[in-house]
């Protein structure tokens, strides 16, 4: 029973020294590449400077409770976290990125399998035998398994990016979704007010024809603005019913009733935020991360490649006990062990090896490219979205005081109109330009909110704790 222990403890004590030579590779030091874009974003008349949120908290940080603050939005994007089937996809593929890890780091640890065996080499003559054996363990001297183990980490993590990066989507996504619904709304009303509006002028002008106070030609002009009323009236019914079919689409579920937006006019303000610098915000974009933990997989896959070049060694080795009869197999002196440890020393493969690790850093310089142009892409959306928020502003005022005034030109021409002074021409145009002005001014409060929406989204914005559902 003894010589049983030693056996055993010799046994772990060889394998502990196998593990323990692991761990090192053969792949390059990883250096980041320089930021191919400029320090600071672009300047100049496009560009107006504005003071975001008060905290000055980096956009990364900020959680969509707090950039969304309506509870209806919040409810939406909550539910669409629970239920979109594009972040669904994602999630899983976390799970199985997760599982091709382990499979890879468990390739670092010798696996143990229990062996039971009866020979059978003539009528009279059994050996019995139950061991511990390691099969088919890799030495990894030269860390050719430690660089699979981080391509595999790397792959992982790049995989976790990828579904951070589909829920800041999913969330920029249902908001502007439910502001274009919103939006669409306000036109409907504002075209199914118009149509009133201008059957009561009809109606008008029907009776004042009928006792020849007004023309055929104006009682001609106000039909064709009711019927161009109606059509724009159908339009936004249309409008609405797609609007409401694509925030189903997007939220992955049915779209309670109670969760439906309400009039545009009464949506909340969405948050400002801060643009940073592009130095920070970039490298903190989940896309941007996702390239870089790519590049050093494909990094790593080149240590891999290096170690091909070198011996591999192999361990087979098993300790038990062996016995004649099967009441012997525990007893003193049945102890037995074998240790057979393969050697494969590359000698000629035609330059299959070369051509593998030449794949490998042609593979990693691709990935430099890709995350070069990850960053500059995120440049660009940035700098785009801060081109449109440093006139927004202006153009909201500009609608709102166009509005006023075509107000106040519709009702002074109404007027001239009711003493016969103008005729109903110039009562029409007022009414084009006025109904023009409205819809412009929702327009233009749509893509205030959307472009505040979409500088979220390309600055990062959210922690991935601020982006779980609640």
């Amino acid at each position: 029973m003894e010589s049983s222990k030693r056996t055993t403890t010799a046994f772990c004590l060889l394998l502990g020294i196998c593990v323990g030579l692991t761990g090192c590779t053969m792949a390059p030091t990883y250096i980041r590449p320089e930021t191919p874009v400029p320090a600071a974003w672009p300047s100049g008349p496009a560009y107006q400077q504005h003071s975001g949120n008060a905290s000055g908290q980096e956009t990364a940080d900020i959680p969509w409770q707090s950039m969304f603050t309506d509870p209806q939005l919040q409810g939406l994007i909550k539910l669409a976290l629970e239920n979109n089937r594009n972040l669904r996809i994602a999630a899983l593929n976390i799970e199985r990125s997760q599982a091709q890890y382990q499979i890879k780091r468990a390739e670092l640890i010798p696996k143990l399998d229990a062996l039971s065996i009866i020979n059978n080499q003539a009528a009279s003559d059994q050996k019995y035998t139950v061991a511990l054996g390691v099969s088919g363990y890799e030495l990894d001297l030269f860390g050719r398994v430690q660089s699979l183990k981080d391509q595999a980490l790397e792959q992982y993590l790049a995989t976790d990016q990828a579904r951070h990066t589909v829920q800041i989507s999913l969330v920029a996504e249902v908001a502007v979704t439910a502001l274009n619904l919103a939006a669409d709304r306000e036109r409907l009303l504002l075209s199914q007010e118009t149509l009133k509006t201008q059957q009561s002028s009809l109606a008008l002008i029907q009776r004042r024809f009928e006792v020849g106070v007004s023309s055929e030609l104006d009682l001609r002009q106000a039909q064709t603005q009711v019927e161009s009323a109606r059509v724009d009236v159908a339009l936004a019914i249309t409008l609405v019913a797609q609007d409401e079919n694509n925030l189903s689409l997007v939220m992955g579920c049915q779209v309670p009733a109670s969760l439906l937006p309400r009039r545009f006019s009464e949506t909340l303000e969405v948050q400002e935020v801060e643009p940073g610098l592009p130095s920070t915000v970039l490298l903190r974009r989940p896309d941007i991360l996702q390239a870089e933990h790519q590049l050093k997989g494909f990094n790593a896959n080149i240590g891999a490649a290096r170690a091909a070049f070198f011996p591999r060694i192999t361990l087979i080795s098993t300790v038990g006990t062996r016995s004649d009869e099967l009441s012997g197999l525990f007893k003193s002196g049945s102890d037995v062990w074998t240790f057979s440890p393969q050697v494969v020393v590359p000698i000629f493969d035609a330059g299959a090896r070369s051509a593998q690790l030449q794949v490998a850093e042609v593979d990693r310089e691709i990935a430099v490219a890709q995350y070069e142009q990850a960053i500059q892409t995120g440049f660009r959306e940035v700098a785009d979205a801060l081109a449109q928020r440093g006139t927004i502003d202006e153009q909201w005022v500009a609608q709102q005081a166009l509005v006023k005034a075509t107000d106040a030109r519709y009702l002074l021409a109404q007027a001239r109109y009711d003493k016969g002074v103008d005729s109903y021409l110039n009562v029409l145009d007022a009414q084009r330009s006025l109904y023009s002005a409205q819809q412009g001014l929702i327009a233009t409060r749509l893509a205030r909110l959307t472009n505040l929406v979409t500088l979220y989204k390309v600055l990062g914005g959210g922690g991935k704790e601020g982006m779980s559902p609640q």
